[in-house]
């Protein structure tokens, strides 16, 4: 957990699920961001280390997270947590686990958000958009890199239309939390991100959507060399702050 510079409990929170293709990285790895979080919003940042593929193939990870929002909810008050200020978020994989959490949270007696950010979050396995071509290779994430990872994630292909996989192929998302979803330009998941917040739109859902020109996929953990991953950075701790003011 990251507790703010401001502790003056109780704490709005914020659950934040890593990227890694469901297959790499850890807690460690988004440790600086998490801490930037915790002290530019004012909520107590809490990193999810959710287990990996592909010893633990879909839906492990899904599962862990879900248990996780579940947790903080029933251990509030211990934690020093409102429980009508907890939010999600994540980047790539992990802003494909907190779109699909949200989506589980969308109704009692499962907990109930007030947010989430989806950094550029993968969203539709199965599907085909424009952005997949014209990024597919020299910009980092890689269109055969994803196919790996969703291979290592899955166990089988039929799978790839399940809605906890694929979030955009939900058929019901009128009910989830207000969505800021950040995605760039150069990147093969772009569109798919994009698809996404209009499809939240379209269910009446309020969210912001926010593309940074000129950006590869990890692009927000550059936040000390690239002006725009401070931007989003600041985009970020910004609506946190709207929950923890609520």
């Amino acid at each position: 957990m990251f507790v703010p510079t401001d502790t003056t409990a109780p704490l709005p929170a914020f659950i934040w699920f890593h990227g890694g293709g469901w297959v790499l990285s850890n807690i460690d790895a988004c440790d600086t961001l998490c801490r930037i979080m915790a002290n530019e919003s004012g909520c107590l940042v809490i990193a999810v280390n959710y287990r990996l593929a592909p010893e633990h193939r879909f839906p492990a990870a899904v599962d862990d997270c879900l248990a996780t929002v579940r947790w903080v909810f029933a251990h509030a008050s211990e934690l020093g947590v409102d429980r009508a200020r907890i939010a999600v978020g994540g980047d790539s994989s992990g802003g494909n686990l907190a779109a699909v959490v949200g989506q589980l949270c969308q109704a009692p007696p499962e907990p109930q958000l007030v947010q989430q950010v989806l950094v550029y979050p993968l969203t539709d396995i199965a599907g085909s958009f424009p952005s997949m071509d014209e990024y597919a290779d020299g910009y980092l994430l890689t269109r055969g890199a994803l196919q790996w990872f969703y291979g290592q994630y899955l166990n089988d292909e039929r799978e790839q239309t399940d809605p906890r996989a694929s979030p955009l192929r939900a058929a019901d998302v009128s009910r989830v939390a207000p969505a800021l979803i950040v995605t760039a330009e150069c990147d093969p998941v772009r569109d798919e991100g994009k698809a996404y917040a209009d499809k939240l739109r379209a269910a009446g859902v309020p969210t912001k959507y926010v593309c940074y020109p000129g950006m590869v996929h990890p692009f927000l953990s550059f936040g000390k060399v690239l002006d725009d991953a401070h931007a989003a950075l600041e985009l970020i701790a910004a609506t946190l702050r709207t929950v923890a003011q609520r």
